[in-house]
């Protein structure tokens, strides 16, 4: 019950948010992850092992349009922190909630991120299947009051990936609710990871603009989190 709470914990998370910054990812903060329950390597096990090794204060497990892998990780995580002879209940990392949802923002498909909810809330069910939402579910504005209803953060992946610019969507998204931009983010996977600074900057000059939170992450499909493949 207690990791349920701080799971959902969305007023620590915006004081995170707050106050992130380009060198906060991927050592200290990770809010963009995926398992082998969507599309990445890692099963949450590992990744959760990796997270401690790494020594991330917080971060959440974005895997696309299912939470098994979050299930899974917090599982893992209240097991190793009820071991006698674990340390891990003082160096652990804060796990909140996270999705990933494809949406309809027109006139292009985006990702939609979603953090510290609850995962019980009746909402999320069309985005729960493990499959992207069709028709009236994928449209932005639903999914975005999906998340809100549940508690979420709500934030527009990646901004400078889609085929229309951060200046035309960013807007937009803003007209229908989100609460914050991925700011730092590495759109030409570099080795080390590092967010792209032309992209960063546009896309937080937008969100200042709108007073959005700012967030951060590798968007791990590989087997190591401080890469994106």
């Amino acid at each position: 019950m207690e990791h349920q709470h701080s799971a959902q914990n969305t007023t620590l998370l915006r004081q995170v948010f707050t106050n992130i910054q380009a060198d906060s990812c991927p050592r200290h903060y990770n809010f963009h992850m995926h398992t082998n329950c969507s599309d990445g390597k890692l099963t949450p096990e590992a990744l959760m092992t990796q997270a401690v090794e790494i020594g991330l204060q917080g971060m959440a497990i974005t895997d696309h349009h299912c939470l098994d892998g979050y299930y899974r990780a917090a599982k893992w995580l209240e097991l190793r922190s009820s071991e006698r002879s674990s340390s891990l209940a003082n160096t652990a990392p804060h796990l909140w909630t996270g999705i990933e949802i494809t949406a309809y923002l027109p006139p292009v498909d985006v990702h939609i991120l979603g953090y510290g909810f609850d995962p019980l809330e009746p909402s999320l069910a069309p985005y729960l299947t493990g499959r992207e939402p069709r028709g009236v579910d994928a449209r932005a504005e639903r999914v975005i009051a999906a998340l809100h209803q549940a508690g979420a953060i709500v934030v527009l992946a990646h901004p400078s990936r889609y085929r229309r610019s951060p200046e035309e969507l960013i807007p937009t998204a803003v007209s229908l609710g989100i609460d914050g931009v991925e700011t730092y983010y590495a759109y030409n996977n570099p080795s080390p990871w590092i967010s792209s600074f032309e992209q960063t900057e546009t896309v937080k000059r937008l969100g200042n603009s709108y007073n959005l939170l700012h967030t951060c992450g590798t968007d791990t499909h590989g087997l190591n989190l401080l890469q994106r493949l």
